[in-house]
């Protein structure tokens, strides 16, 4: 097991992992426009790169060229304001039972110069529907013969100052500029966490250390394992940030989390690390009521308390109330 670290990066650092393609869907742009970000920055090429598109769409370009501009340019003005992004991560030893993942935890007690095992679990939902998929199939099963498996558990956010500038009320209140920080922080929690899961597995981790891929090629997921990320289709529970939680500490890097599980700052991102060569990303979709009520048991919630995170995933079968 990795002691849970944390991973600060400046924001020069990370501005080069941005998925380019988000932000400009953030802003409403198709995702072609967003190939500026690829373009160098002379004039040359900013201009041969308009006069590709078609007539009627170059003023939309246009747009795009000055809204990556004036991105860029807010980027390195946070940088050197020094604000910053923040990743905390643990590696921890696991085996998987059925939908479940069991953690090890050791203890050492010293006076006995012996170790104690202590387990705590994640527990997920499979597809009710081909080909079944879990998360929890793509970790060692616990009677594989007493081998372990790795999870990884992480968090990371932009400072939460970003989201702040240039709000109403301030000195320098400006609506326009004030969502382009809101959009960027939001990308800058997802680079920050793009940047260190690269090093988590070419050296924390340690299991892909040849690894050599492009930025585009990280983008594209081309690397080995998943990182599911809390609240989409793999993983839609949210209260399953109060589980990361207990694991490795949010707070540590200045994430709270509401009452329903949701983070603070806004621009925040939670899930895990998986290893494995095949796992892949799936979609739980519908549950059923048997599948609700085992998911709530292994939990150890009940469905009432569990029904407000799950309300997407049952509306077939369920009705509020």
């Amino acid at each position: 097991m990795h002691k849970p670290s944390t991973l600060h990066y400046k924001i020069a650092e990370v501005a080069p992992y941005i998925n380019w393609l988000y932000f400009f869907h953030a802003w409403n742009f198709p995702a072609r426009f967003a190939a500026i970000a690829n373009i160098h920055g002379c004039d040359s090429c900013r201009a041969n790169w308009l006069a590709s598109f078609p007539e009627e769409e170059r003023a939309k370009a246009a747009e795009a060229m000055q809204l990556h501009k004036e991105a860029m340019r807010m980027l390195a003005a946070l940088d050197a304001q020094g604000y910053k992004t923040h990743v905390r991560f643990g590696l921890f030893d696991c085996n998987s039972d059925s939908e479940d993942v069991m953690i090890h935890h050791s203890s050492f007690v010293t006076h006995h110069s012996s170790s104690v095992t202590r387990h705590s679990s994640l527990s997920f939902l499979r597809q009710q529907e081909p080909p079944f998929l879990c998360l929890a199939d793509f970790i060692r099963p616990v009677n594989a013969e007493g081998q372990r498996d790795c999870i990884g558990i992480f968090a990371a956010c932009a400072d939460e100052g970003i989201e702040q500038l240039y709000a109403d009320g301030t000195p320098a209140a400006d609506a326009y500029k004030h969502l382009l920080c809101q959009t960027l922080a939001d990308r800058l929690a997802e680079a920050a966490i793009e940047r260190a899961h690269e090093a988590i597995r070419k050296f924390y981790w340690g299991y892909a250390p040849d690894e050599q891929l492009s930025i585009a090629d990280l983008h594209a997921e081309r690397f080995q394992g998943i990182r599911p990320a809390v609240g989409y289709p793999s993983l839609p529970d949210q209260s399953l940030n109060f589980d990361l939680d207990r694991l490795i500490d949010f707070s540590s890097i200045g994430i709270r989390l509401t009452e329903h599980g949701a983070m603070q700052p806004h621009a925040s991102v939670s899930g895990l690390m998986i290893s494995h060569p095949q796992a892949r990303y799936f979609s739980i979709g519908h549950i059923g009521d048997d599948q609700f009520l085992d998911y709530a048991q292994r939990k150890g919630r009940s469905t009432e308390a569990l029904r407000p995170y799950l309300s997407t995933l049952l509306a077939v079968t369920h009705t509020a109330g």
